[in-house]
Formats: structure tokens, sequence, C-alpha cells
């Protein structure tokens, strides 16, 4: 028999929330009690995954779990902010007890390694749908911002980019690339916040975003509010060894998945060339791969360029959802 919500609260949700000593009153009342150290700003971050939209129908349920976190993790990252507590909102067709415990293991087996306590929230019937909450803290004037990018700044991204469109294409497409799937699926389905190194980056990056809508999309974000422009190297674009395996570099996707596919997570920051070499020692000491891909200039756009000096002219600038 599916349990009533308080039941499925308790059970899923109350009972493996873990203790902060910074949580003043968690799950069961109208509303959480949380302290804020006072030389301390609070970062507050929301994000829905819709089922067909955000993932597909077939996605595992530990899998939304995990990536629901995951994705309002990342946006804490590039504000260089520290998780500390989330609220969820989850709708379910039905209250099936087994889904609901996969999902609340991916959920918080995520939690656990951010140390993230889960402090209320809601659920409700409908169609599949899971809302997140995350509320962090950074020290007080040094949160990371999209505003701020200056000329001459280079242009950063951390890990690789592309892997979670390929993933997707070859799931709608019913593509075969077996070597490197499992590899690809992980990116897609369970994409790793780079929590740390947006907290090393405080003092460094001029700016900070995530890729979620795909790096045109989201460094167009950056440029817009800073009022600048950019030129970006397509040919320095970071792409996995999974990502080489399945495409040819004279396919269309080489360029068009690692500039516009979206859903990477990895952060895309800006920095001043005299910190360069302090950029790349924390790099180094979290072991984050870092690629330099563009420089900030003074006319606004943004311009896509192969080594040579030629434009590179996209099909697409990046996920939009009411496109």
């Amino acid at each position: 028999m599916p349990l009533a919500e308080f039941s499925l609260i308790d059970r899923f949700f109350a009972a493996q929330s873990r203790r902060r000593g910074d949580v003043a009153l968690g799950i069961g009342d109208d509303a959480a009690v949380v302290e804020v150290p006072p030389d301390q700003q609070l970062v507050v971050a929301v994000d829905t995954l819709v089922a067909g939209v955000h993932f597909p129908d077939s996605a595992a349920a530990a899998d939304i779990g995990h990536k629901a976190l995951a994705v309002n993790l990342s946006d804490l990252a590039a504000m260089g902010a520290r998780p500390c507590w989330a609220t969820l909102a989850l709708t379910l067709p039905q209250a099936d007890d087994s889904w609901v415990a996969a999902f609340a293991r991916g959920f918080f087996a995520l939690a656990e390694r951010f140390q993230v306590e889960l402090i209320g929230g809601d659920t409700t019937r409908g169609p599949l749908c899971v809302s997140v909450q995350i509320l962090g803290t950074v020290p007080r004037g040094q949160s990371l911002q999209r505003a701020g990018a200056r000329v001459g700044d280079r242009i950063f991204i951390t890990g690789s980019l592309g892997d979670a469109g390929l993933a997707l294409r070859l799931l709608q497409t019913k593509g075969m690339c077996a070597a490197a799937r499992d590899a690809l699926d992980a990116r897609l389905h369970r994409p790793e916040p780079r929590v740390a190194f947006g907290e090393r980056l405080r003092g460094l990056a001029s700016t900070a975003i995530d890729i979620s809508d795909g790096l045109l999309a989201d460094l167009g974000h950056v440029l817009q509010r800073s009022g600048v422009g950019a030129t970006v190297w397509v040919e320095r674009l970071p792409r996995s060894a999974a990502f080489q395996a399945c495409v040819s570099p004279q396919a269309s996707e080489w360029f068009e998945l690692p500039l516009a596919a979206g859903d990477d997570y990895e952060l895309c920051f800006t920095v001043a060339p005299e910190h360069a070499d302090a950029l790349q020692g924390r790099a180094r000491e979290l072991d984050v791969p870092l690629a330099d891909i563009g420089v900030i200039a003074a006319e606004p756009g943004l311009r896509c360029c192969l080594d040579d000096g030629r434009v590179y002219q996209p099909r697409r600038r990046g996920y939009e959802h009411f496109g």
C-alpha cells in the first residue's frame, strides 16, 4: 500500500536528514530555522527538474535524486559559496515506495558528501517534477557574480564540455558508442558540481557562472552583465576522452555540442592575466582540469574563432525553455 504524504516524508526524508549544528528547527514544522554566522552572507538558489524536459522519462530514480541536488550545488559553486541547507518540493504521479526510496538514496548520498541538510519541503500529486532550493554561505562581500569581467581577462572552463549533450543525443537517436557510453551517461545523469573549486576562486575570479544551458548562452549572460564582449577559440574547448572516442573532429558535433548542448555543470569564469599562476596552483591542489578558451574584449558580442583566425559561426547558442 502506498504511504500517505506525512508517512512518506517521515520515512524517506525526515529520518535520513543529517543534523547540522546550525539548524535550530528542521523538518516537521511550518518552516525551518537556521543560524547564519554574522560574518557570512546567505546565498540562495532554486532549480526545477521536469520529467521529459530535464531528464528522460526512463531516468533512474536515484539519478534524478542526485541530479536535482547537483544542479543546485553547481549554482552555489558558481557563486563561490559553501552549501549548507536544502528544501525539496517533490511532485509525484503516485506514492511509489520503491521509487521514492531510490530517489532519496541518490539525493542523500550527494547531500552527505557536501554536508547539506534537508530542512523542509513539500510533496504533492501530479506530473513528475522536482524542485530543490539550496541555501549556503559566503564570506561577506566575497561572492562571485556575473558582473565584473574586464577587458583582457582570460576565460577559463573547468573539466570538459559536450559529454552530457552527446549522451542525450545518443539516447534520442538510439545511437551507439559502446566504448564510452557509461562515461557519457554518468555526465548526463550524475553531474559533479565543482563546489570546492568554486570556493577557491574567491579573490581570483572576476566573474563566474555554471554551464547549464550551454557555454555560449551562459557566457553571454556574463558579457551582458559586465558590459563587455569576448572571443572564444573553439578548437581549445576541452573535450573528454569519451567524447573524442565517439565524435570525429570533422563532425559538426565536435564544435556544436561543447558550445551549446548544455547540462555540463562545469564552471566558466574570468581571471585577470596576473592571477593566472595562482589559479593554476589552486587547480592543481584540487586536481581540477582547466582550459583557457578565450579573452574578454571591449567590442560587444561573443565571437567564435578557429586558431587560424577564421570566424566560426555556431548553428545554435544554447538551450532556451521558451525558444
